[in-house]
């Protein structure tokens, strides 16, 4: 009978221990493995491994369900590069290269890229074939780099030389452009060109700050209207001035990071240098007095704060963070602004960054889109922009609030 009782109690305690074996096994299955992004992490890392979870595909990025080239991807992939930089950590590469590798051919074409559009945002993911040309030298990266730059060759022009942003959009300059085509302009020319083309190529990349200056600049408060059109023809035209009626927060932030970036690959000894830091800093100014005083962001119509329908804007504060921040860094910008950053940057977080149980990083109250013309109709007035969807974790806030925390190392 006492055996009996022993050989019970053993088989209770045997059952026990498989019972929280089993437990302590799920419990960690469920519990520490959850976490998709660790949050010991700097925002740069845990924002990028929030986009590789939400798409795993770059190609795919911005919400959409079959590969195509875009702008989008151009700019998550440039935070991405230089996250990888810094934290060379293999998962970043690869999504960098599976990009290129899904979007161009084994002879060089570009996947849904069609150069007879003549759109400038194509332009953009130019970048990331430059980054991984430098790296791999596959012919068919070369390839389809030399298609982009014949797009600029062949974009029909103003009567003074400014890019249309798209063929469709005759006559008409826009503020995104600028970021779309300049950098990446600037950098195939310090890389592929020297001499005369060289010197043609980067007289050209200034004149296209210089015109957005001449034609799109508020005298009265140095803020830039999103768009231009030479022939007035536009119903959103300004009939004297050919300008669009609004200061729209991301169109500013695109020109902000077209500044900032193009300034990499400028010849230090090149004279519209100083003239794109010139505007840089007036830029600076008229952006710091329409920041919103108690959040530190911007609103979504940046000079209309107080009116109704207004918003505070994801996506436009970003890149204006990280404008100031990199302007800063590399003393194009006095120390001034770099106060204007760290502000700026501390509003983002405050209200529009909220991060999951598993860590994922969300970003808040990014504008969808908005352009100039177009069917249906895009007035550019107040109403349209404030009325445009509000979505989270548009690529077009989530770029620029990796490459603002990148450069603030927060």
């Amino acid at each position: 009978m006492k055996v009996l009782k022993l050989l019970l109690v053993a088989m209770l305690l045997f059952f026990t221990a498989c019972d929280v074996t089993v437990k302590e096994k799920e419990t960690t299955e469920t519990g520490a493995n959850d976490t998709i992004v660790p949050q010991n992490l700097k925002w740069s890392e845990r924002m990028m491994l929030s986009e590789i979870h939400r798409f795993p595909e770059a190609s795919k990025l911005d919400f959409v369900d079959i590969p195509r080239w875009s702008y989008t991807n151009g700019l998550v992939l440039t935070a991405a590069e230089r996250v990888y930089t810094k934290y060379p950590k293999q998962v970043y590469y690869d999504y960098i290269y599976a990009y290129a590798d899904t979007m161009v051919t084994a002879n060089g074409e570009i996947r849904t890229y069609k150069l007879p559009t003549q759109n400038l945002d194509m332009l953009k993911s130019g970048d990331v074939l430059l980054y991984l040309y430098a790296k791999t030298k596959e012919d068919r990266f070369l390839t389809a780099l030399k298609t982009l730059r014949s797009q600029i060759t062949t974009q029909p022009r103003t009567s003074d030389g400014g890019f249309w942003h798209k063929k469709r959009y005759t006559n008409q300059m826009w503020l995104d452009g600028l970021y779309m085509a300049e950098p990446f302009y600037a950098q195939y020319t310090k890389t592929f060109s020297t001499g005369e083309e060289a010197a043609k190529a980067y007289n050209e990349i200034v004149l296209q700050f210089d015109l957005i200056q001449k034609h799109t600049l508020d005298p009265k408060t140095n803020l830039l209207y999103h768009g231009w059109d030479e022939s007035k023809e536009q119903q959103w035209a300004n009939k004297e001035t050919g300008t669009s009626p609004n200061f729209w927060s991301r169109a500013i932030g695109w020109y902000g990071m077209a500044m900032v970036d193009v300034l990499d690959f400028l010849p230090e000894d090149h004279p519209g240098r100083e003239r794109i830091i010139q505007y840089l800093n007036q830029y600076a100014e008229a952006i710091t007095k329409v920041q919103d005083a108690e959040s530190g962001v911007w609103y979504q119509v940046l000079d209309k704060g107080t009116q109704e329908g207004n918003y505070l804007e994801a996506t436009g504060s970003c890149m204006f963070a990280y404008t100031f921040a990199k302007g800063v860094q590399k003393g194009y910008l006095p120390q001034q602004y770099m106060k204007v950053a760290q502000k700026a940057y501390s509003g983002i977080l405050k209200n529009f960054v909220t991060v999951e149980d598993n860590g994922v990083v969300n970003l808040n109250k990014c504008c969808a889109v908005a352009g100039l013309g177009g069917n249906p109709y895009r007035d550019a007035s107040f109403e349209y922009y404030v009325n445009e969807k509000i979505r989270s974790n548009d690529p077009k806030g989530t770029g620029p609030f990796i490459l603002a925390s990148l450069v603030l190392d927060k």
